[in-house]
Parts: structure tokens; sequence; C-alpha cells
């Protein structure tokens, strides 16, 4: 049985294709037990860790952090008997001995092959790769002593000096500026470098005359780049993952199902309160509750009222698949783009496993760890626009769902309370539907029971459970 074994990036749900390392848990040379994260993945659903399928030690990491790997594709090898010693090498395993040819000089020697293919010499010689130079003589070269004397050649004519030449740009010596102490604090004074004057003066020195020349003469215009409007002032974002596969979902969604937004802006001063006095009671005093829990609870008790809001719209079978379990969708912004994992089966739940669940299912969404399996199922989705400060919005369907609910902010609002005119808590409610299942009546009395629960929940719940 082989001993490096290569593992393969597995199909980590629902017939995904492909998936990008985010982040590598191990090196080459770690030893490594079985079922120990080696890798993190982000497959089209979510960012997810692999564990390892064997202990043993990390020989080879075959794709680097960033790269888009296909199920099936190698991603790391294990050597999963490193105490047998060793493994040969390549190079070790391929050097064979060959006999040498009639003629041929053997290996190692004198002018035979030697390892590497190099040829077998004895120290200090061996042959040249590069031409003979001669080295350069020093000094001045004399005439040999047995050169016959030559007669000097005759002196050419003279001719007449040649007009001075007025450069047209005077151009400063090379080397230290030369200056008197009282032009330099001149040029101090008056912030001239003189480094950049061309000097009148005795062996090119700069006088009181030339700083003056150069304040005097016009300066040039300072160069102003021409705004750019290119790649260089662009920023590119892959389109892949999690953000591809929302992307695709709801341009599927908003072109296939045809959605209907309703609006209800509802009192509910009386539902923060009873959060309040939640909040006191002994069983709830160690777990985060928000409004957004009263919310969850009321649209559980809204769907036993009208079950067809929790269904499915089946061009497969050409019916309405109504659902009897409320697998409830938190929208989720995360780095990767926004996700929306599901509490399963979240009727069934009493108030505080309702609260944990809810607590728990953002947790993992934001520390990106949402496994697939909470990706997928979802029967209803609350979008929770209100925690970035919005009053609502028009949210699209989550595909193969009904209905979607957008809470937006709670604020104090002027309202009429008993007929006179109060500052109450306010938020509106958005609800999105397919109106190919729910009507306009199905969907108004939904998210008119949803309304009613939020202005009481005490009596909502005591009436409705």
């Amino acid at each position: 049985m082989a001993r490096i074994k290569e593992f393969t990036l597995p199909d980590l749900g629902e017939g995904l294709t492909e998936g990008e390392i985010l982040t590598w848990l191990v090196q080459v040379g770690d030893t490594i037990e079985l079922n120990q994260p080696i890798v993190e993945v982000e497959t089209a659903k979510a960012a997810v860790e692999i564990p390892a399928k064997w202990g043993g030690v990390v020989t080879r990491i075959f794709h680097e952090a960033g790269t888009t790997v296909e199920v099936g594709a190698p991603i790391i090898s294990i050597d999963t008997d490193p105490s047998a010693g060793p493994i040969p090498s390549a190079e070790s395993l391929a050097a064979v001995e060959i006999a040498p040819e009639e003629g041929a000089i053997e290996p190692g020697m004198i002018g035979g092959p030697a390892p590497g293919g190099r040829t077998a010499v004895l120290v200090g010689y061996g042959p040249k790769t590069a031409t003979a130079k001669r080295r350069p003589r020093t000094g001045t070269p004399t005439a040999s002593p047995t050169a016959a004397p030559t007669t000097p050649p005759p002196a050419a004519p003279a001719l007449p000096a040649p007009p001075p030449v007025t450069p047209a740009v005077a151009v400063r010596p090379a080397g230290p500026v030369l200056a008197k102490p009282p032009v330099r604090k001149l040029a101090r004074d008056l912030g001239v470098d003189l480094a950049t004057i061309a000097g009148t003066g005795p062996l090119g020195s700069v006088t009181r005359d030339d700083v003056q020349k150069a304040i005097a003469a016009p300066q040039p215009e300072p160069v102003v780049s021409a705004a750019v409007f290119d790649a260089s002032r662009e920023q590119r974002i892959p389109i892949k993952g999690v953000r591809k596969l929302t992307a695709a979902n709801m341009v599927a969604s908003a072109f296939t199902a045809p959605h209907v937004t309703e609006f209800l802006t509802v009192d509910v001063t009386r539902s923060m309160k009873s959060l309040e006095r939640l909040k006191a009671r002994p069983e709830f005093r160690d777990v985060r509750i928000s409004p957004l829990l009263f919310v969850a609870k009321a649209v559980l008790l809204a769907v036993k009222r009208h079950p067809m809001v929790n269904s499915t719209w089946s061009e497969a079978t050409n019916e309405i698949v109504i659902k009897d379990y409320v697998n409830l969708g938190i929208a989720a912004a995360t780095e990767r783009g926004l996700i929306v994992p599901n509490v399963k089966d979240a009727g069934r739940l009493t108030l505080r496993e309702l609260a944990d669940a809810l607590n728990a299912l953002v947790q993992t969404a934001k520390s990106g760890k949402t496994p697939p399996s909470d990706m997928s199922g979802g029967t209803f989705s609350i979008s929770n626009v209100g925690v970035f400060g919005i009053d609502t919005g028009t949210p699209i369907l989550p595909p193969g769902e009904a209905a979607i609910l957008a809470f937006g902010a709670v604020r104090p609002t002027p309202w009429v309370h008993k007929g006179k005119i109060k500052i109450r808590q306010v938020t509106t409610l958005g609800l999105s539907f397919d109106h190919r299942i729910v009507d306009g009546e199905l969907g108004s009395k939904f998210l008119r029971d949803i309304g009613r629960f939020l202005e009481d929940p005490e009596a909502a719940l005591l009436a409705w459970t």
C-alpha cells in the first residue's frame, strides 16, 4: 500500500463543482492527525474547514491560497507512515550505471564523464570555457631598444583661433558651490538654492548679481497632471464564491417569481417594553436578545395561521408545495457577500431556544464558518435592514420561497395614541411575496397579523398559542 496519499477536494454539498482555497492551516513538514482541520475552502455557499482524511506528515501542497480548484483535484499529499524512514528521491531512483561504449573513457577517469554531466579533470586543470585574453600592461610602454630612431613629424601650420562661443544656458561646474558668506545669506533669505545657479564670478563662484538675476528670471509654471480615467484608478473584485451564487439566485428569482411588496408601519412601543421585561427574567439574563426575536416569533405564529405563505412553486411537478415546517432564514451580510442561513424547524422552538438559535446563526455567519447545510432548505426569510438604520425595503425572494419580510429600524416617532399625539417607538415592515402563490388578500392578512403581534406581543402570545 502506498504510504504517500493524495487528498482531493471533496464535494462539500449539493453538487458543488469547485472551491477557492482561502487559507492553509498546515505546512509542508507538519505532522497532522486524523480529522485535523488542514485547509479553509470557500464554495459557492459558504467557507468551510476541511479535516484530514489521514494522519501523517504533509509532503506537498498542490495549490496556494487564492486558487480555485475543481472538486476531485488533489490539494495535499500526506506521508501516512513517516516512521518507515526517508522516501527515496526521484534523483536516486533515476541514477543507474550504464556500461561505456567501446573506446569511451570510463566514468571518473581523467577526461571521462563525471556526475552532473561534467568532465573529470585533475585539480587545477581542465577544459577552458573562455578565450584567452592578454593582461593589460601597467605603466607607459617604451620603444624597443632595437627600434630605429624616428624623425619627428613636421609641425602643422598655425590656424587662426576660433571666435569665442557664448553658451545659450550657463551650466554650473560640478563640485561644491562657491559663494561668499554674504551671498549665501542673501540666497537663504530669498529662498534660492545656490546649487541651481551657474556662477559668473571667479572660479565659477556665485555672486550677488547671480542671485538677483535668479530671482528676477521667470519661473516655470508647475506641471499639473491631467486627470486620468483608466485601470490605474479602478479596483476589480472577482465575482466568485458566495457573491457569485447570490447574484445568480437573485437574478433567477427576480425574473421568475412575480414579486409584490406591501408595507405596514407599526407602533412597537409595547414590544420594546416587553423586551426589557424579558431581559430581566432569570432564564434570559445570559442570552443576547433583540427586537428581531419578537419579529421571528411573530412570523412563526402568523405562518401557523396562514400556512400557504410557507410554500414553494414547483415547476417540475406543476404543484404548490406547502411546508409543515418552518426553516427560518435570516439574511446576514458578511465579508464574502450576502448569505441567508436558516434555523431548522424554528416553529418547534421555545422563545429561549429561538433566541439561542438566532444568536448562534448570526455569530457563525459573521465568522464565515456557516456550513452549506445551514444555507439550504429555507422556507421563509427575514431581512433585518433596521440594523443599518434603514426604515424598510423591497426584498427579493430567496429561490424556492414564497415570501420574505424586511424589518426596518425602530425609531421614536410622533404617533396618534389613544386620540393624542405622542412619541412612540415605530417601525415599518415590508413583505415581498410570490404572486403566483400568495394573492393580495393572503399577503395583507399575513402582514397584518405580524403587525398585531408586534403591537402587543404578550396579548398575542396568550391568544394565539
